[in-house]
């Protein structure tokens, strides 16, 4: 394995950690376009991936600092047209999946969010409750890393790939590749592109089929009126044209009580277009930041409070996420090219897609017959690589009334 930088220094060690599946806000649109069966499929396969992360790090990390905390979230409705959809997506998805775990979803009225989850009450229409989580993605990420080392896997850090060229026929011992990088070239059989909003340097036929998009983030230390003990719940904040994410920091962790809270995008001029082809993670949108300072005390009202004696937030940074024209992962083979593999492009959704999608390529490239013929039973068509899905063009910008990995993506031909 090759990283360009540092270990976890990508997208997903600088994530909130927020393993939330929203699959409600996606799932008419799934519907609609793939058939109830493919939407169910994808539901299951969320909530199965947000289980997995949480039960891998109690299990095998226990003692590596992931923060992992299973634990409900609730979606705070601004908007009356969100509100309805949200109503109509649960109902669906309860009589698409009756008494699945998967369509478990609990309303609250406006009066009735207010009181449960201490926000404000201005513009309020309702709240979206149903099973969630958190966790340092960082810490989990470098967890499993240290597992597969010690398992035998070789890592190379300060490695960045420069390219990935197809070796002749006749290459000895099979090696059909050569990945190319400022310290030598690395023969191969299989290469896996987990590459995300960066894939399309490494292969062109990418191009706007895996934009990669900047995101920031924001930590806020907890104003002087919110709860001594932390908040409970993780939580969005859903308006007109996009939302918020928010992740209190748990207890017994650094930092504990702080709230870590990303998004903002449309607030920046025309909608944010700017960060869209972005890969630079080293720097911030000042608009964004501003507005991202703001977020809480006008979610909380309130319940906020007085700011910390040192400032309402801690610390700020970006991250490079890459999403897709029909707004799902590229997972499999490349078409036509044998031995070339790959698993990116999460949508700003990779919390709840990543390990899921792992284990499916995994399945792929060295999974037994039995295990290959199951995939189906539980990893979505719509996820994997066809050269249709290739020859689409991403025209538009990110649809953010949405949270679900689906409608993200706009304009194709």
């Amino acid at each position: 394995m090759i990283e360009a930088r540092t270990v976890t220094s990508g997208a997903t060690g600088r994530n909130g950690g927020h393993t939330k599946a929203a699959s409600y806000r996606s799932f008419l649109h799934h519907a609609t376009t793939l058939g109830t069966e493919a939407a169910c499929l994808i539901a299951r396969l969320e909530l199965a991936n947000v289980r997995a992360v949480h039960s891998f790090a109690a299990t095998h990390l226990k003692d590596k600092g992931t923060e992992s905390r299973p634990c409900q979230t609730v979606d705070v409705i601004y908007d009356a047209v969100q509100w309805e959809a949200a109503k109509q997506a649960v109902e669906a998805m309860r009589k698409a999946m009756p008494n699945e775990d998967a369509s478990r979803y609990e309303l609250y009225d406006a009066e009735e969010t207010q009181k449960r989850f201490h926000v404000s009450g201005e513009g309020l229409h309702g709240g979206v409750a149903y099973e969630a989580g958190s966790i340092s993605a960082y810490s989990f990420t470098t967890g499993v890393l240290e597992l597969c080392v010690n398992k035998g896997l070789k890592l190379f850090t300060e490695t960045p790939a420069v390219s990935v060229k197809k070796l002749a026929e006749t290459a000895v011992d099979g090696h059909r590749w050569a990945v190319e990088t400022p310290k030598g070239h690395i023969a191969a059989r299989k290469v896996v592109f987990a590459t995300n909003g960066y894939t399309a340097f490494l292969d062109p036929r990418f191009q706007e089929s895996i934009v990669p998009m900047r995101g920031q983030i924001t930590a806020h230390r907890p104003g002087s009126n919110m709860p001594k003990g932390g908040l409970a719940t993780t939580y969005s904040f859903i308006y007109e044209a996009g939302y918020e994410y928010m992740i209190p920091k748990p207890p017994g962790t650094q930092f504990a009580g702080d709230i870590v809270i990303g998004g903002g995008l449309v607030r920046a001029p025309d909608e944010g277009l700017r960060e869209y082809g972005t890969t630079d993670d080293s720097q911030l949108n000042p608009i964004i930041s501003t507005y991202l300072y703001e977020t809480t005390p006008r979610y909380f009202g309130g319940n906020w409070g007085k700011d910390d004696p040192e400032g309402r937030v801690r610390a700020e940074w970006t991250g490079i996420m890459g999403f897709s024209p029909d707004g799902f992962p590229f997972v499999g083979q490349m078409p036509g090219e044998e031995g070339l593999w790959v698993s990116a492009s999460f949508q700003g959704h990779g919390m709840v897609l990543c390990w899921m999608c792992a284990k499916a390529l995994a399945v792929m490239l060295e999974g037994t017959e039995e295990e290959k013929q199951q995939l189906d039973s539980w990893f979505p068509d719509a996820f994997r690589v066809t050269s249709a899905r290739l020859e689409q063009r991403f025209t538009g910008t990110v649809n953010h009334s949405t949270s679900g990995p689906a409608e993200r993506g706009l304009g194709q031909n």
